[in-house]
């Protein structure tokens, strides 16, 4: 196995495990979950909301194909992360609590950067070209 194959199912693997384990903790309303969200001002019917959104992002970025997909639960982990560590800015937390969401962003991002050219959108055709476009692609150049 390949240093980038291997950087890649690490990364990716830890991605999956902290959104999987944290979107199963908020959906099972585990009351440290629940204290946390409250704790930064949002109301409790978030956690619904994002223990969805992290339980799917990790089965995304996990399953083989979809590469659109993928690529939307990557943006949906930045945007969650990013706001995660805002968050904790705002309402005054230690700094650990800032920038853990930012050490946690840089592993999402590494398992989106080694992705295997056939999960990322350019490697896998949403469709086969027909032959008349093809043949109107060469005419037009």
């Amino acid at each position: 196995m390949k240093g980038r194959t291997i950087g890649y199912w690490t990364a990716t693997g830890l991605t999956a495990l902290v959104f999987g384990s944290g979107g199963i903790f908020q959906l099972l309303g585990n009351p440290g979950a629940v204290e946390g969200i409250r704790h930064l001002g949002y109301p409790a019917h978030f956690i619904i909301l994002l223990g969805v959104w992290k339980l799917l992002g990790a089965l995304a970025v996990l399953a083989p194909r979809f590469p659109r997909l993928k690529e939307w639960a990557y943006a949906g982990m930045l945007f969650d992360l990013t706001g995660a560590s805002v968050a904790h800015a705002a309402v005054g937390d230690p700094l650990g609590n800032v920038v853990a969401p930012i050490v946690l962003l840089g592993i999402a991002m590494a398992s989106w950067a080694l992705r295997p050219q056939e999960r990322t959108i350019a490697g896998a055709p949403l469709r086969p070209a027909r032959p008349a476009e093809t043949a109107v692609a060469r005419t037009a150049e």
